[in-house]
């Protein structure tokens, strides 16, 4: 178990020759900030399965740093509180509220004083829904039927979610099975006051690749802690009577799911031992089937604990299983045909089985040529579209299988590069079906598709529908130029057109909903612009070339003030991305037709300080997967001096003032465009990894380990040119990071190397804050931070010899 430092900020500034050590507390952006930070977001909808209802959800301003340093026990890779005997979380609603689809009746939900409301869910017979309150004793479930919300059933005040959901309707909607705190489970284990004794590892012959996972169990009492709170018993709730019955005995029950049928239970249990190497997800565990009553009918699988999978591979043996839907008990699942293993030179990598748990009968419904991604079950029951994914092309295909009928030959329905935006051909459409399980719907001989629409223009989402006869496609509708409109469910389809709820929102329109069918459309709700002082913001798409020809884009927003023909101070956001091919690097992802709201951590506060913002700026890695970080340097040093060069050519930057930022991966950008670059004047890192010799087995898409390219792994790696970060760079890291790689010790020794060599470097640690901040204090110092620092050395600072893009190409 690990412990929090007290939340106090910590800043640790080097600008040479002075080092200055501080912890003075949050400090506050400037008021317009502030104000925008705290204006109110518009409530969530939940559409019910049958469409006639929503559930509204009323969010709670960011929380506080209280909240954020609640209790957390980091164990198994995750974090868990102890209070809620779940996953740790740090935000929560304020209200919830039943309405019907046209807004006429609206019945508020009562949240009982001192009670915060985590999350809520329809049953699929849209009679009920559900929602789970957080107490000073822990977790509560609430079943509320439509027809009275205000008669709302506690089902539960010990809800456990550290491993399982928590809950589910079971198939016929009357009862809910819910994991639960063991009763009379007792206190929690006492760490002991003396070391029992070391902690040891060995290893000897067994090559166990791992990613640099975080939070894991360390010792003994780590180990008992996990199992105290990870153990949880099954219990079955009737939802007329209340009547309760137990299912099962106390374990570690990862999942409980009831077959269609309602009759059988698949159940899937971590065991012992655990791993100190590994998240729980990796744990061993096995795989049974129960009759209803809790008594095992049935071993499916003992899954081993997941060491020895190769880098980038999966698991041998079944992996991902389910029931069937549409069938009564009926068991499917994939395994690996290539050993798990990638790098395997085989015809097919993945097969899928079909099994009567009860008759012993297993059969081969397919194989794969490629990695199957997943199966999505058609709504007649025997038809499915199986998803394979080629990671030597980054391709993905979509095969039409018949899974009942071996005769049949399955049929292409898609098959393009996973990087195409241009030719997406949308999602297929799902509905829940009675007994509970998502399927894709399909109304005839057709299926229906919803998409983003990506476009030269910008995104313009759609609703088309496919014949799964002919396979071709027909478009219903797509969203008119100038907004953003995008499809939200499909209600119903008659023989003059669909109907369906979309979510509308334009530059000037904040995101609403409305209900568009043939006889005409109607507006669902009225949510106010919560920060009006916004619109006057200038938003566009922007599109130019790399000098090795390469399409790029970015979104130019300019402060509502600005005045046409002044240079301003250019702030450049962005996140690389891999592609084999300069085709599809080039497409346009975005649109400038949505709403403009900042909120949150969101680098457009810029705007309100009078800089110009080149927003998600491309920076394509294009190349052969195997080796396209070889030339990682050069390519974003391209890409960001093509950037600069559009905003001093369109005459709204000024090329002697421009600062680089980024979050994450865009961080690791940051530092090396700082390191190999003199494009700019200074950048800001968040939440970054800058030595990959600490993430040895591959990041992001890198597939080489350090042993097989260490040349490589130094040349990108900013920590190795500390000595070249002559431009002043603002380090932000959240002082509990569990993003894999992102250690905090990142941030650290890249600031002692800066610091070593000379160079002007800020970190600022964020105390009890992951790898995304969220507590009101840490937004808004983080903002106050990157504020002052490119006032102080972009906006207002003396261009070096040598520096910036002035004048553009």
């Amino acid at each position: 178990m690990r412990s929090f430092l007290l939340p106090v900020a910590l800043v640790l500034v080097f600008v040479a020759p002075l080092l200055v050590i501080a912890g003075d507390g949050y400090r506050l952006p400037p008021a317009e900030v502030v104000e925008v930070v705290d204006a109110p977001r518009s409530p969530s909808l939940m559409i019910s399965p049958d469409g006639r209802w929503f559930i509204g959800i009323e969010p709670d301003p960011l929380p506080s740093i209280a909240d954020v340093s609640r209790p957390m026990l980091r164990l198994a890779g995750m974090r868990i509180d102890p209070t809620a005997n779940g996953r740790h979380r740090t935000s929560f609603s304020r209200g919830l509220f039943l309405r019907d689809i046209s807004g006429k009746t609206v019945t508020p939900v009562t949240i009982p004083e001192g009670a915060r409301l985590m999350g809520a869910r329809w049953s699929h017979t849209s009679r009920h829904f559900a929602y789970t309150l957080l107490t000073e004793t822990g977790t509560s479930l609430w079943v509320a039927p439509v027809a009275d919300p205000t008669m709302a059933l506690m089902i539960s005040n010990r809800v456990s979610s550290v491993l399982a959901s928590g809950y589910t309707f079971s198939p016929d909607g009357a009862s809910v099975i819910v994991t639960e705190v063991p009763r009379g489970r007792g206190t929690p284990p006492a760490e002991p006051k003396v070391p029992t004794g070391p902690s040891i590892r060995e290893t000897s012959g067994s090559a166990t690749p791992l990613r640099t996972y975080q939070d894991l169990l360390s010792n003994p009492h780590d180990e008992a802690l996990f199992g105290y709170y990870a153990t949880s018993e099954v219990n079955r709730v009737d939802l007329a009577t209340g009547e309760r019955s137990r299912i099962g005995k106390p374990d570690l029950y990862r999942s409980v799911s009831p077959s269609p049928d309602g009759r059988h239970l698949l159940v899937t249990i971590i065991k012992r031992p655990f791993s100190y190497l590994m998240p729980a997800y990796l744990f061993g565990h096995t795989i049974e089937v129960w009759d209803e009553g809790g008594d095992r009918e049935i071993g499916v699988a003992e899954v081993p604990i997941g060491e020895g999978i190769p880098l980038h591979g999966v698991r041998t043996g079944p992996r991902s299983v389910r029931w069937r839907p549409g069938h009564d008990a009926t068991l499917v699942w994939t395994e690996a045909l290539d050993g798990g293993d990638p790098e395997s030179d085989v015809p097919h990598r993945d097969r899928l089985i079909v099994a009567e748990p009860f008759d012993g009968e297993r059969r081969e419904a397919f194989r794969s040529e490629y990695r199957l991604r997943g199966v999505s079950w058609l709504q007649d029951g025997h038809r499915s579209l199986a998803h394979e994914y080629d990671r030597d092309r980054r391709w993905r295909t979509t095969w039409l299988r018949d899974i009942d009928d071996p005769e049949s030959k399955p049929r292409l329905i898609e098959d393009r590069s996973s990087n195409d935006r241009y030719g997406n051909p949308g999602s297929p459409l799902t509905i829940i079906d009675g007994r509970g399980d998502r399927v894709v719907r399909v109304d005839g001989s057709w299926i229906h598709r919803s998409g983003q629409g990506a476009g030269p223009d910008g995104a313009r989402p759609f609703l088309d529908r496919q014949n799964l006869e002919t396979l071709e496609s027909e478009r219903l509708w797509r969203c008119a130029p100038g907004s953003y409109e995008s499809v939200t469910a499909l209600i119903e389809v008659t023989g003059a057109g669909p109907i369906f709820i979309s979510r509308h929102e334009s530059p000037t329109e904040p995101p609403n909903y409305r209900r568009r069918s043939p006889g005409g459309d109607q507006g669902l709700t009225d949510f106010p612009d919560p920060t009006p002082q916004l619109r006057g913001i200038h938003k566009e798409l922007v599109t130019y070339k790399r000098a090795d020809g390469v399409d790029l884009s970015a979104t130019l927003y300019l402060p509502a003030d600005y005045k046409e023909g002044t240079r301003l101070p250019l702030v450049v956001w962005a996140y690389p991305r891999e592609f084999n091919d300069p085709k599809t690097a080039g497409q346009v992802g975005g649109t400038p037709y949505r709403f403009t709201r900042i909120g949150g951590l969101s680098h457009l506060f810029f705007l309100t300080q009078g800089y110009a913002v080149m927003d998600s700026a491309t920076m394509p890695v294009i190349g052969d997967p195997e080796t396209m970080n070889d030339t990682f340097i050069e390519q974003i040093v391209a890409s960001a001096a093509a950037a600069i060069d559009k905003a001093v050519e369109m005459g709204v930057a000024d090329g002697n003032r421009v600062g680089v930022g980024g979050h994450s991966y865009g961080a690791f950008m940051t530092a090396n465009l700082l390191a190999h670059c003199d494009l700019f004047s200074a950048g800001i890192a968040r939440s970054g990894a800058y030595n990959r010799t600490l993430t040895p087995f591959g990041f992001q898409s890198e597939r080489r380990t350090l042993w097989q390219a260490p040349e490589i792994f130094f040349a990108i790696s900013p920590f190795m040119h500390a000595d070249k970060i002559d431009e002043p760079i603002l380090l932000i890291h959240g002082e509990i990071d569990n993003n894999s790689g992102t250690f905090p010790v990142q941030s650290s020794r890249l600031y002692q190397g800066i610091k070593g060599n000379g160079g002007t470097a800020r970190l600022v640690y964020l105390p009890n804050e992951s790898h995304g901040y969220r507590a009101r204090e840490s937004v808004l110092h983080t903002h106050a931070e990157m504020i002052d620092w490119f006032d102080r050395y972009v906006k207002n600072a003396t261009p070096r010899a040598g520096q910036g893009r002035p004048d553009g190409l």
